[in-house]
């Protein structure tokens, strides 16, 4: 057979600098005349490896991590010229044991599955993974609207994007309501961690995107789609442009698609200015529609009325990813993954203090322990667990003793957390908690449109609270107010934004309440990350005397002679902390 060797082209994998790895791949191949086949590819979610290089010969596949320019030139003369694999560089393989074997095999891949597995721009590589054959068979086989809306309710899917309202009851709806026009409406605005999922797919699998929104505008008998993208992933927009350009070059969107008289159905890209709001499926509608990104009050629905007042069904990216293998595999087949009522895989981006960063897809059911533990390779530095955020700025951080709660909806809403779009930022023992519900709040605070007061000013009202407590300003009575407020946010909020806002806040509150009460009562902050309740001192026994953190100290407050152990004037001392970041001898103690 002949050699291919694969390259990682993701946003991750460029940003690594795999594009400098890729033209050094193939000058050699060039100025060698060497005989291999070079190809381009998507994230495989091993942001953490990047960049990633992949090389198939007659013996196996072999995945290559962290090969730079320099590296690659050795990997392409050992293992392609010498037919001679460097194990020392290989990261997953399944011919023997690699460091990352059990990242890849723990997953079960049903949105990923086409992810840095094949050229992104390349429909026919699509195919060639079973691409588009759920349309045709639905179509081939003349099954009904009915049948298909019926398959997609048996699979138990529910909406990735936040809520988890069941798929099929979502497209039941829309098909219900009658109309000359309708519409389907791809939903890659999510404006959290989950947005990265978003991303990678909408880059590393385009058309598996454009064949589940061709098989929802069967089902609910749409004619007019829309991509709601945000403008920030070009890369994205590029390859979602190619497929659908692809797409219609093979009959596969425009009037009378794949050959079947009257079913017509188009699909353009509206780019999104990247507003967190518009992630609501309202407000989104009226961005697309040329107004500001403001949520409207509901009924109605938008399966009654919704873009331009017509019938419309909002899908975000991997629900509408998870329909084709669906369709193909069946009802059944899906269903068997998960739990009694969150059925099939989720994907996360796991971030945060978390060895394997990346992009992950697991079975509902599994425990959060698992997924930061088993695939993230567990904390950084060996530090100690301490919570993990779920469910993006508006999401909840969930302390590491209910870590063994399994992933699925109900299960993470009992913490007081969501599983949003697929966010999942770690924490470690030096993360501060009102750090974390005030850097959360910020952004939802920041992002709120402003239509409603208690979100509008709500939220800024609690925002001041958490800054005075970080800032050793905090005084009795403050949690209280904070625990009120939030309330009032949720329940007279319009959108989901306001209606989760607070959740930051309150879990934090709620699973590290020693944690405030210790900025409140005791102006300490046990992580040692808020700078005005900080306090640097200068151990004697191993102060040197060598003068670096009194020459770097910017307002003079440290003092002593050469060789002499040196003393800090707290009254001048701005809690700066570069003395603490230069002493080489570990000599300043923060308390």
């Amino acid at each position: 057979m002949v050699t291919t060797v694969t390259v990682g082209l993701g946003s991750c994998g460029i940003a690594a600098g795999a594009k400098k790895t890729y033209e050094k791949i193939k000058t050699l191949q060039e100025e060698s005349a060497l005989d291999f086949k070079l190809k381009k590819t998507s994230c495989v979610g091993m942001c953490y490896r990047e960049p990633l290089v992949e090389i198939t010969d007659d013996t196996g596949t072999y995945l290559y991590g962290e090969v730079d320019a320099d590296r690659a030139v050795e990997v392409i003369e050992k293992h392609v010229v010498q037919h001679n694999p460097i194990r020392d560089y290989i990261v997953y393989t399944d011919l023997f044991e690699a460091p990352e074997n059990n990242f890849m095999n723990s997953q079960v891949k049903i949105v990923l599955r086409n992810c840095g597995f094949m050229d992104p721009e390349s429909i026919d590589e699509y195919e060639n993974r079973n691409g588009y054959q759920s349309i045709k068979k639905i179509l081939s086989e003349k099954i009904s609207c009915e049948t298909v809306i019926d398959t997609i309710l048996k699979s138990g899917l529910r909406g990735r994007g936040g809520g988890g309202f069941p798929t099929g009851m979502k497209w039941k709806f829309a098909n219900a309501n009658k109309s000359a026009d309708k519409y389907v409406i791809c939903n890659a605005d999510e404006g959290d961690p989950g947005a990265f999922m978003d991303r990678s797919v909408l880059e590393g699998d385009p058309h598996s995107v454009l064949e589940g929104m061709i098989i929802a505008a069967y089902a609910i008998e749409a004619t007019h789609g829309v991509i709601y993208c945000r403008a920030e992933y070009p890369l994205a927009i590029k390859r979602l442009n190619i497929a659908i350009r692809q797409a219609q070059e093979r009959g596969y969107l425009g009037q009378n698609i794949f050959g079947f008289e009257g079913f017509n159905f188009d699909i353009y890209i509206k780019e999104g200015a990247g507003a967190f709001v518009c992630g609501e499926e309202t407000a989104l509608i009226a961005s697309i529609e040329g107004e500001r990104g403001m949520p409207r009050k509901r009924p109605p629905f938008p399966a009654v009325s919704g873009l331009w007042k017509k019938p419309t069904n909002i899908n975000n990216v991997e629900t509408l990813a998870n329909i084709p293998w669906i369709i193909l595999n069946g009802a059944e087949a899906y269903a068997r993954y998960g739990t009694e009522k969150s059925k099939g895989t989720k994907v996360f981006a796991l971030a945060g203090k978390v060895r394997h960063s990346g992009l992950v897809e697991v079975p509902m059911g599994m425990t959060i322990r698992d997924v930061i533990f088993k695939l993230g390779g567990g904390i950084k530095k060996d530090k100690k667990f301490k919570a993990v955020q779920m469910g993006g700025p508006s999401g909840g951080c969930i302390p590491e003793y209910l870590s063994d709660t399994i992933v699925d909806y109900d299960s993470v809403n009992a913490t007081g957390a969501i599983m949003g779009s697929g966010g999942m930022v770690v924490m470690d023992e030096t993360t501060c908690m009102v750090d974390v519900a005030k850097f959360f709040l910020d952004f939802t605070c920041k992002e709120s449109c402003g239509k409603c007061t208690f979100c509008r000013m709500g939220t800024r009202r609690m925002l001041e609270i958490l800054h005075r407590i970080s800032d050793g300003q905090g005084k009795e009575g403050d949690l209280e107010k904070l625990e009120e407020m939030a309330i009032q946010i949720k329940n007279n909020s319009l959108c989901g934004l306001g209606q989760t806002a607070p959740n930051p806040v309150l879990t934090t509150i709620r699973y590290f309440r020693d944690e405030y009460e210790a900025h409140i009562k005791h102006k300490k902050c046990p992580a040692k990350v808020c700078r005005p309740l900080l306090t640097y001192q200068i151990m004697e026994d191993k102060c040197t005397g060598c003068m670096v953190c009194m020459k770097n100290c910017p307002v003079k407050a440290i003092s002593g002679e050469r060789k002499q152990p040196h003393h800090i004037n707290e009254e001048i001392c701005t809690k700066c902390g570069l003395c603490f970041s230069k002493c080489k001898f570990e000599a300043i103690m923060i308390s």
